[in-house]
């Protein structure tokens, strides 16, 4: 797993949940997370949440199903 793959991923299927990212790179979510920070930062990606009250009211999904990071066009 590196940045240039999640990067890559991410340019390609546009939005993504840790989950699934995870899946992917066959990683722990804090490992991903501290990763996607650094595209945040850059301003490559974006976090989101699935909805406002998803994972908050019902505590039925797991954060990191609802945890998304999504791919910003740069121009």
């Amino acid at each position: 797993m590196s940045l240039i793959a999640i990067k890559r991923h991410l340019m390609q299927v546009k939005v993504a949940t840790l989950s699934s990212l995870c899946t992917l790179f066959n990683a722990d979510p804090e490992t991903v997370r501290c990763m996607l920070s650094h595209l945040v930062r850059k301003g490559c990606i974006r976090q989101g949440l699935k909805t406002p009250a998803c994972g908050s009211k019902c505590f039925k999904c797991p954060s990191v199903s609802t945890e998304l990071y999504e791919w910003v066009e740069t121009f």
